[in-house]
């Protein structure tokens, strides 16, 4: 007790000349906080520290704080639809479209044409009509907040009717027999988790039916024995007993995922065309650009939806209007080459294992050994399960210590950089490391490696 009463006053500390200067920089009050933090810390512990060791913990205090928890990393995973690390990076003409709206005042909701008020998701609604056939389009902030306004605002209190091997878990455990009980729809299960035939759905449906929903099995595989009812069977079966076709759709890829050596991805325009009334997808994944919810199909269930009340409660903003516009705007112009995604997943495997091989002679001049080895890349994201891609990967053993001690330190980089581990290496795939990253990647091997 006697050494804590020697314990100085805040108002000591503050007056110190170096915490002086930390409040010159970031401001008394953030200041003021971080010295009664570290004054209450040398009180729990008991002990006393030395002035230079108190101004260092409350520089400390005070970084931490003011720190961006949400910054750039490295991925170099190989994974290119990475949900941790915030899915699909945007093209440049997005990211330079937000950034321009961000600290002005925009037409969101204001027609200049006419001078009065409009609606936000009328902004993008003609671009995405023409790029997928639909009657009508609105977006919102997410897929599952697309997916749930769409039961809400379609099927409270009625009965939809989903295959049993359909009634999927994404991650986040978002659960669709959840969805649809918070919707107020009454879930109807039909088939087998590994066959469902036409014929299921049509016994299902009774006078309380008001959809058929079908749900993309986007981040799994069912593979044997299987059998599952095509988009066209469904319509066929929804418009002879009258009830609505509803389509969870996933990832919402505008091309053709097969024109670049994928499996093939069920496409908006494919789903509309198949006969679907309203489906919902998302714009973060095989679409390349932000996140965000698209509900396309027919104009009176379209604007039906976005009149319910739980529309105002999950809608866009403007930067990510912003955004989803400027790269609807690429697929308008042809222009996807612009697009980070499709360029990684369209990679070829020579164009990869030369750049791997760039960076071993760099890393090599550094005086750090390291292998190029094949391996894979998957397409993350909830979207082309299973499907896996030829590449060639860094392969780095550590001089000391595990590879997860390597791997550590890399993600303690600033920039981190995000890699994986195989057979106690880190490996470091160029698939999904950015044109313009390289530099600062081998920088951080260099510092890890030291």
């Amino acid at each position: 007790m006697a050494t804590l009463r020697a314990l100085p006053s805040v108002h000591q500390v503050l007056e110190h000349k170096d915490v002086q200067g930390l409040v010159a920089v970031h401001g008394r009050a953030l200041v003021l906080f971080a010295v009664q933090r570290a004054l209450d810390e040398e009180r729990t512990n008991g002990a006393i520290a030395d002035p230079a060791a108190r101004v260092a913990r409350v520089e400390t205090i005070v970084r931490e704080l003011r720190a961006p928890r949400l910054r750039p990393v490295i991925n170099a995973t190989g994974v290119v639809l990475h949900t941790n690390l915030g899915r699909a990076p945007l093209a440049a003409a997005a990211a330079e479209a937000a950034a321009a709206i961000a600290g002005r005042y925009s037409t969101l909701e204001f027609d200049p044409r006419i001078g009065r008020r409009g609606r936000r998701h009328d902004l993008v609604a003609d671009s995405l009509r023409h790029l997928t056939g639909a009657e009508a389009a609105a977006v919102v902030n997410n897929c599952a907040a697309a997916v749930l306004l769409m039961l809400t605002a379609l099927a409270k209190g009625k009965e939809v009717i989903v295959g049993r091997g359909e009634l999927v878990e994404i991650g986040g455990g978002f659960r669709m027999p959840d969805v649809m009980r918070l919707s107020g729809a009454r879930l109807v299960e039909v088939g087998t988790t590994n066959r469902t035939r036409p014929e299921d759905y049509a016994a299902a449906i009774t006078p309380k039916t008001v959809a058929i929903l079908k749900v993309h099995a986007s981040n799994f595989q069912v593979v044997g024995f299987t059998e599952s009812v095509e988009l066209e069977a469904l319509a066929r079966v929804a418009r002879q007993h009258s009830v609505l076709l509803l389509h969870d759709l996933g990832s919402g890829s505008l091309l053709d995922s097969a024109a670049y050596g994928l499996a093939a991805e069920p496409r908006i325009q494919d789903s509309l065309r198949a006969g679907t009334d309203l489906l919902a997808c998302s714009a973060d994944k095989l679409l390349g650009g932000p996140q965000a919810g698209l509900l396309l199909g027919r104009t009176e269930l379209v604007d039906k939806v976005m009149k319910h009340p739980l529309a105002r409660a999950v809608r866009i903003d403007k930067l990510t209007l912003a955004a989803l516009s400027a790269t609807l705007d690429l697929y308008l112009t042809q222009s996807v080459a612009e697009l980070p995604i499709w360029n990684m997943l369209g990679a070829s495997a020579d164009a990869i294992a030369a750049r791997a091989r760039t960076w071993q002679r760099r890393l090599v001049e550094r005086g750090i050994e390291v292998e190029v080895v094949p391996a894979e890349s998957t397409v993350g994201g909830g979207s082309l399960p299973g499907e896996r891609l030829p590449t060639s990967a860094v392969a780095i053993t550590p001089r000391s210590g595990h590879a997860a001690d390597l791997l550590r330190r890399l993600r303690e980089h600033e920039p981190p950089v995000i890699g994986r581990i195989e057979r106690e290496r880190v490996l470091l795939d160029p698939r999904t490391v950015l044109p313009d990253e390289d530099d600062a990647l081998l920088d951080a091997v260099a510092a890890a490696h030291a």
